[in-house]
Formats: C-alpha cells, sequence, structure tokens
C-alpha cells in the first residue's frame, strides 16, 4: 500500500472552506503551502465570511488588511508624507484605547531600523530615522510596520482585552505576510508568528477556562512555510505543544476545482510545483510559449544551486544537449505572458515535452501528482 497521502478535491472554495473549518476545531492551527495565484487571499476572506455567518469572528491578515493603509506623499510639497489608517474598520477597534506604540516598536525593532509615530486625532503614521523626519519608507517596510502592529492587537485579542471580546473572535487567518522580505526577515518574522501561536493555543475565557485562538496559515514562500512547520513542532519548555496539520493547496485548472494534499515534513517547493505544472501541460497538450521561459528559470536555479552560472550543466549527459540548449536559449527570450498565452506549434510542443521528460528522468524530482492517473494514461496513449 504507498504510503503517499491522498489528494482530496474540493469543487470550489465553499467546500475547502468548510474542510478547513472541520480541521481546525480538533487543531490549533493549520498551515497551508500554496504558490501564487492559487487563490490564498480570496480563501481567506471566504473562511472569514463562513465564520461571520456562524457569529464566529476571525481577526485576517491578508491583501485587504494592507488596503486600510494609504500614503500621502505631498506631491505638491514633498514634506507631510504620512501614512493614512482607515479607522472605520473593526480592525482598529481598540487601536486607541490600548496605546499598542511600544509593543508594534518591540516587534518591529526586530526588522527595521526607523521609528514611527501614530497621531490617533488624525488617524495618521508618520516615520523617521535619526534626524530625518516624515521620511517615506519602502514598500516591504511599510508591510512590516502592519505587520507588526496586526502582531500587537493579535496579543491584546489572545489577552482577552475588552475591545476585541465583542467581536467573537475564535480565529486568526494569516495570508503570506512574508511578500517584500529577504530571507532573514522571513525566518524572524516565522519564529515570532510561530511563538504568537504558542500562546494562542494557551488563551482563555473570562471564566478562565481554556478557549484556544485557532489559526489558519497560507503561504506561498517555501522557506518562511518550513521554519513554520519546525518552529511549531518544537515543544518549549512550560508550553503546551500546538497541533497542527499541514497542506499543499494547489488549483489544477481555471474551473474552480481546489485540491488538497497533506505534506509530512516540508511543502513542494516553487520550483517543484512549477515541473508539476509543466508537465501537467505536457501531458494535456495545453503548452504556451511562456512555458519555454519558466522551464528555463528552473534550469538556470538548478544551476546556480550547484554553483554554476550557466544552465547547460543541468543538461550534460542527455544526448539531445546542443539541441536542447539551444532551444532553451531562442525560445525563451522572447516576452511572453502568461496573462496573454500564444499556444505552442506542433514542432516546439513536442521539443519541450522531449527537454522535460529527459530532465524529469535524469534528475527524478518527487513531483506532485496534479494530474488524475485516467487523464495521464489518455495523454500518453
Amino acid at each position: 500500500m504507498s504510503n503517499t497521502p491522498k489528494i482530496r478535491k474540493y469543487k470550489n472554495l465553499t467546500t475547502l472552506v468548510c474542510r478547513l473549518r472541520s480541521d481546525i476545531k480538533n487543531l490549533h492551527c493549520v498551515l497551508i503551502y500554496a504558490y501564487n495565484r492559487t487563490g490564498k487571499t480570496r480563501l481567506s476572506m471566504e473562511f472569514k465570511d463562513k465564520g461571520k455567518q456562524k457569529g464566529e469572528g476571525t481577526l485576517y491578515f491578508n491583501a485587504f488588511t494592507e488596503d486600510l493603509f494609504v500614503w500621502h506623499n505631498d506631491l505638491d510639497g514633498d514634506t507631510d508624507r504620512h501614512l493614512t489608517i482607515n479607522e472605520n474598520s473593526s480592525f482598529f477597534n481598540g487601536l486607541k484605547d490600548l496605546a499598542l506604540d511600544e509593543a508594534i516598536a518591540g516587534y518591529l525593532s526586530r526588522y527595521a531600523d526607523f521609528d514611527f509615530d501614530i497621531d490617533y486625532e488624525k488617524w495618521v503614521v508618520t516615520f523617521r530615522k535619526g534626524d530625518e523626519e516624515r521620511i517615506k519608507i519602502s514598500r516591504g517596510e511599510e508591510r512590516i510596520f502592519i505587520w507588526c502592529m496586526f502582531m500587537a492587537i493579535c496579543e491584546r485579542v489572545i489577552d482577552g482585552h475588552p475591545s476585541y471580546q465583542e467581536e467573537g473572535i475564535k480565529y486568526l487567518y494569516v495570508d503570506d505576510p512574508i511578500s517584500s522580505l529577504d530571507d532573514n526577515n522571513a525566518i524572524a518574522l516565522a519564529c515570532d508568528l510561530a511563538a504568537l501561536l504558542r500562546k494562542a493555543a494557551t488563551r482563555q475565557d473570562t471564566n478562565g477556562e481554556r478557549e484556544p485562538l485557532r489559526t489558519v496559515v497560507s503561504s506561498h514562500h517555501a522557506l518562511f512555510f518550513n521554519v513554520m512547520c519546525n518552529e511549531l513542532k518544537r515543544r518549549r519548555e512550560g508550553q503546551e505543544k500546538v497541533n497542527f496539520k499541514q497542506y499543499f493547496l494547489h488549483r489544477p485548472d481555471s474551473e474552480g476545482v481546489f485540491t488538497l494534499r497533506a505534506t509530512r515534513d516540508t511543502p513542494y517547493f516553487h520550483h517543484v510545483a512549477t515541473l508539476a505544472e509543466l508537465r501537467k501541460c505536457a501531458q494535456e497538450g495545453t503548452l504556451y510559449t511562456y512555458h519555454f521561459n519558466a522551464l528555463r528559470s528552473i534550469l538556470e536555479k538548478t544551476a546556480s544551486f550547484f554553483g554554476h552560472d550557466d544552465l547547460r550543466i543541468c543538461l550534460d549527459g542527455l544526448d539531445d544537449k546542443a539541441l536542447y540548449n539551444r532551444a532553451l536559449n531562442l525560445l525563451s527570450h522572447g516576452k511572453y505572458s502568461m496573462y496573454e498565452p500564444t499556444e505552442m506549434g506542433d514542432d516546439n510542443k513536442d521539443l519541450f515535452r522531449r527537454i522535460l521528460n529527459d530532465v524529469l528522468d535524469r534528475y527524478h524530482f518527487a513531483l506532485p501528482d496534479l494530474v488524475p492517473e485516467s487523464a495521464q494514461q489518455r495523454a500518453n496513449s
């Protein structure tokens, strides 16, 4: 009997959310790895909306959270630069009363070297560094600041502060908090979030009864996902063990169907997931010109991993090395867009399949089974 985890299909986001909500009832956390354009943000909002129907609040961090902050760049005077907070959002219910500046600053000091000031009357944030006032910070720095505010609010929710009790918050949902961050900050952020989730697992209600704050975390970032998995697996002295599941989420086509597969140790890294997608397209015959770009990118990254600056090292030992190298150079230099795809001609499709199959045969990548067995048989017949 195979030990490969079963791939489960869900016909839409609603049925997928029902599965996740069923899982989380008996767990502290669910970790989801899914690469970009899978629908993670829409999944987080569907999860939130489902909870709202049941009177269960969800404190979430996703692209919508970031949209609660808008830059004013003072294009005329170029001096009054600040970040405006949408005060109408319930996300900021306790911000003024809680005076979270110190907690936010505590987190921010771990990731960045600038300071901030919050004007609770005007609902604006200004930033400073050394003697420079009202500086413009980068997109990545802005995201870090918003994340630090989210973490500070989470702490108060876990502590049961009255400002957030009316919301009846039962869940946290964190979607992709690490875009625009370098690897060092991604690791630090994962460690901080794991520590917060250990604390969330021991939350108590107003009567002192155990009421864990249950969490879903989704990300396309393999390093962040792995650090989260490893941190949550570790037992901390004097702290409760966090019970969690980890999944690989995939959308095999554009029809709205999703698949969920349990992962034991690590997620399918982005390049492995991309290879699986390329194999699926090759088997089904839906090959477009930009697929050569994707394959070339994978081979370049593989060569770089082994310390080489030329993808030809990945083609060594293949009978048609020269042909494959020439094809990858010529057919992957166009500015092909996945949003305006152009289908390959039959000759190029055949050549693409030969290159891909020879590379997969040589390196024995363990790819997720994105194509049902019946479809594979039809493609190979």
